[in-house]
């Protein structure tokens, strides 16, 4: 049982880790990291297979 609790404490730990920018900026939220997005990536025509599946 104190395994239990301690996982879950941990776990609950590591999610408001990761959402201190989420959580406690106004207006904060996860950066976009898909390809469509980067403009390095569209400089060199790299593209998601995504995209061009489902956009075109």
């Amino acid at each position: 049982m104190k395994l239990v609790i301690v996982v879950i404490a941990l776990v609950g730990i590591a999610v408001m880790l990761l959402g201190v920018k989420i959580f406690f900026v106004k207006g904060g939220k996860f950066p976009n990291t898909h390809i469509h997005s980067n403009k390095h990536m569209k400089k060199r025509g790299i593209t998601c297979a995504h995209d061009k599946e489902f956009y075109k």
